[in-house]
């Protein structure tokens, strides 16, 4: 082979740019809807060829019409299929050996051949006979295939041999490639969709662009055929078979009625009211377009079919969302594929454990391990390889979906992982960090706080298979960053009502810019915008100062170059990020500006995150409350979405719903107003918001009380040993166990970072009644509410009232003496831990005196709390 690629070109320099060059022994396959997509690169390939003198070879064999003309400058060879594969085969080779290097080559369809020998595989056996033959040579030549035409048995030798390989779209009278492969060449962009645009060939970096070209067109996936033989794919093949037929006309409903609920029990869920929903709003070929993006097989999982459930309800709604939602571009590992894994790994037993309460947690750490080493066969190694290759270089993350996440009475939120593959690098490179994000996807189904949470809601011995589903990432390219400009989360329902003016049955939203990881994990350092849809122009901030100080600073976002989710700070993304609507999400600081002009200060940087304009002068308000109404309206209960959104200069936007589940939020309701005089003595806690969760009257049984002063002076390692005690505290079992407890303490709770408050996992607190943020581990330290996040969610879930307290502001108050001076049963319960009994006060009732109670009264909706003494004078 020739080491020379000099004058070696596809006829369009915008085209061999980013191929990187064309190289002596390139065969280009271009995979096609239609024959006509095809002809735009054939043409200045052909001229290409004649104007520098190399010759012409086309070989002509197929159905359709000529790719060239007959004329002096073109060598044709006509070839006959139906004379036999190796009379057609000897041809080629013949044609090829008189001519040589020194020529260009040009093939018919391919897919005309499968038609003719009544044989994928025998397509395959041609192109693995020629490409290295004409390699060898260094020439160069083109070949088409028709898309998702052909088997694996066509498609994998062909993509294995070739050297270059080239998706063709045509979308809205613009052409678009998708180069799959280019060996011995590597660029960042190199596998990227990018669209002809004059002579230039552009990469595309919006995902609402990239969906609405790849979604409606089947995944050209490279099936085994031995490893999918059986009743699931007969099933399935019949449903094809079935969906056809009735687009025909023709088949049977009936029939088709008792495939769709088959299917719907081996693919989406065996839960009836999950069932009941998904037989309201999908039909037969939505089942079987999931299977035509699904790997293995088994079901997909909640939050899976809370997302294909999602966009489906609102399609069906009203038609305008199918303009304004971005499709959802996904694929699914089936739930059987995790079995396997476990069993092909020797991690099998260890789930059996799992199934005693008192043997849940045996082994599960050594299990991890053997998963996070674990292999994958080498036939879905291949399907992982392949669907990456429809992915490209665009950004995805890989979500758990088990059995129960996201299901009527569980969620399961944020128990297991979900994680960014940036996908940059080599494709080998690609494809294990791939592999590597499903391992420990698979791995946290065996963490401790997974394993927990079902044995506290009694359900250990429900099946619960790992699925997976895999999401390209909503955003676009700014500079080396990937974000989409807004995203968090929807409640339909709002228990964060702090004036008179919110409604709770409006629904809220928690938004940030960039990347939702900021909105649906807790964050201990930052802050994000909170929206009630009736009323989104109302803050709990009184002022631009509090709105200055309580703005999100920091956004989360891919970065292309490092291969890796970053956060930054507001300002130095929105200086990378040109053509940014910095008005839509950011409004200026006047006060700020005007010092920096008297000052003469430059390069001053005024914009603030607050949201207004998105808020008050687009329909993005109108359009989630509606969204919001009409999901919740569909599911029967209140329901909580994820969402990104990505904006053009002209206000408008496109709209993507990531996940969409139950949300059993427990009413706020009326109560009865508290005693109207509290003497000052007996008052044990007043706040006037933040409250979360349904009003409520009771006695609290035990006060666990972090002191303030004294953990504020304690070190990290000490404050890790304070969670351990309030850990164990929650988990004793004693005679006469207090019902109801209430947990106060300074900063936040469940932090990571034990200087901003008690690092305590949820599941060491989750069986409080009540828990309380005191605002004093720092001044600008304000507690994170928290709605939206997966916290939040476990607090609803468990039904557990969360109060903010702050003891400097109007209208607050805590009587210190009663926390700290009260008889302390720490030493009595945990001798143990008597050494911590100044920083850890446990306060039961029963020490109070008799007759005497600590009385909790609770108004969400007026956001007041007042916790009192009351009983005997």
């Amino acid at each position: 082979m020739s080491n020379g690629s000099e004058g070696l070109s596809t006829g369009l320099p915008g085209l061999d740019s980013i191929l990187k060059g064309i190289l002596p022994g390139d065969n280009l396959v271009w995979q096609v809807n239609d024959i006509e997509d095809y002809l735009p690169f054939v043409k200045p390939y052909c001229e290409h060829a004649r104007r520098t003198g190399k010759k012409l070879v086309y070989f002509r064999f197929a159905k359709h019409g000529p790719l060239l003309p007959e004329g002096p400058e073109v060598e044709i060879h006509h070839l006959r299929p139906e004379e036999g594969f190796e009379r057609f085969i000897d041809g080629i080779h013949k044609a090829i050996e008189k001519t040589g290097s020194e020529a260009y080559y040009l093939f018919d369809c391919l897919s005309d051949l499968a038609a003719d020998w009544f044989s994928d595989r025998m397509l395959g056996n041609i192109f693995m006979l020629t490409c290295p033959y004409l390699y060898d040579l260094g020439a160069i030549a083109y070949f088409a295939l028709l898309r998702n035409n052909h088997s694996f048995h066509a498609t994998s030798p062909i993509a294995e041999t070739t050297q270059i390989l080239i998706d063709v779209y045509s979308h809205k009278d613009k052409v678009y490639v998708h180069p799959l492969k280019v060996q011995q060449r590597y660029s960042p962009t190199i596998h990227m969709l990018h669209v002809w645009e004059d002579d230039e060939f552009l990469p595309v970096m919006e995902s609402t662009t990239i969906s609405e070209i790849l979604t409606p067109c089947p995944w050209s996936r490279l099936e085994s055929s031995s490893f999918r033989l059986g009743p699931w794919s007969s099933t399935f093949l019949h449903a094809e078979e079935v969906v056809h037929a009735l687009g025909r006309g023709e088949g049977d409903p009936e029939e088709a009625r008792e495939l769709f609920h088959k299917l719907l029990r081996m693919v989406i869920s065996r839960d009836e009211r999950v069932l009941a929903l998904a037989e309201k709003y999908l039909g037969l070929s939505d089942i079987v377009n999931v299977r035509t993006h699904t790997i293995g097989t088994g079901l997909i999982g909640g939050k899976a079919v809370g997302l294909l459930l999602g966009h489906a309800i609102l399609r069906q709604a009203d038609e305008r969302w199918a303009e304004l939602l971005e499709p959802y571009d996904a694929f699914f590992l089936g739930s059987d594929l995790f079995y396997t894994f476990l069993v092909q790994n020797g991690c099998w037993w260890v789930r059996q454990k799992q199934r005693n309460p008192k043997t849940f947690l045996d082994g599960a750490e050594e299990a991890r391990r053997r998963i996070l080493t674990g292999t994958f066969p080498e036939y879905i190694v291949k399907q992982f390889a392949d669907m990456l290759d429809y992915f490209g270089q665009y950004p995805i993350i890989v979500r758990s979906s088990t059995l129960l996440e996201d299901a009527f009475e569980s969620s399961l939120a944020g128990k297991c992982k979900s994680i960014f593959c940036v996908n940059q690098g080599p494709r080998h490179e690609r494809l294990e960090d791939f592999m590597s994000a499903v391992r420990t996807i698979y791995a946290s189904s065996m963490s401790k706080e997974a394993l927990l949470y079902r044995a506290r809601r009694g359900i250990l011995e429900r099946e619960e298979q790992m699925a997976i589903v895999v999401q390209r990432v909503s955003g676009g390219l700014h500079g080396s960053y990937f974000f989409p400009h807004v995203s968090g989360v929807g409640f339909s329902f709002n228990p964060y009502v702090w004036n008179e003016y919110i409604d709770p049955e409006a629904g809220m939203l928690r938004l940030v810019f960039g990347l939702g990881t900021r909105a649906v994990d807790r964050t201990d350092d930052d802050y994000t915008r909170i929206v009630a849809l009736n009323a989104p122009e109302r803050r709990p901030e009184t002022n631009f100062d509090e709105i200055r100080q309580y703005a999100q600073r920091k956004v989360d976002v891919l970065d292309l170059e490092a291969n890796r989710r970053i956060t930054r700070h507001f300002v130095d993304v929105a200086r990378q990020s040109r053509g940014l609507p910095m008005e839509t999400f950011a409004s200026r600081d006047t006060e700020l500006e005007r010092l920096a002009a008297e000052r003469k200060t430059r390069d001053v940087f005024p914009w603030v995150l607050t949201f207004d304009k998105l808020l008050k002068k687009t329909s993005f308000v109108k359009d989630m409350g509606e969204m919001l109404s009409t999901l919740q309206t569909a599911y029967g209960c209140p329901v909580d979405i994820e969402f990104a959104a990505n904006f053009a200069d002209d206000d408008s936007y496109k709209l993507n719903v990531v996940q969409c589940r139950p949300l059993l939020v427990k009413g706020g309701g009326v109560i009865s107003e508290p005693p109207a005089h509290i003497r000052q003595e007996d008052l044990l806690l007043e706040s006037q918001g933040a409250v979360i969760g349904r009003s409520r009257m009771c006695a609290i049984d035990r006060f666990i009380y972090v002191v303030p002063s004294v953990y504020a002076e304690l070190c990290n390692g000490e404050r890790a040993s304070i969670a351990k005690v309030i850990g164990r505290l929650n988990h004793l079992e004693e005679p006469g166990m207090p019902k109801t407890i209430m947990l106060l303490g300074p900063g936040r709770w469940g932090t990571t970072t034990p200087s901003l408050g008690v690092p305590i996992a949820f599941s060491e607190f989750s069986n409080v009644s009540v828990l309380c943020e005191i605002v004093e581990m720092r001044e600008d330290l304000v507690p994170d509410v928290s709605l939206g996040t997966h916290f939040f969610n476990e607090l609803v879930e468990a039904d557990i009232l969360y109060i903010a307290m702050f003891p400097k502001h109007k209208g607050n108050f805590l009587n210190r003496d009663f926390f700290e001076n009260s008889p302390n049963r720490l030493p009595l319960l945990m001798p143990d831990a008597a050494k911590w009994s100044e920083a850890v006060r446990v306060i039961d009732s029963l020490d109070l005196g008799q007759g005497i109670s600590a009385q909790l009264h609770t108004d969400m909706l007026k956001q007041k709390v007042l916790c009192y003494l009351e009983g005997p004078e």
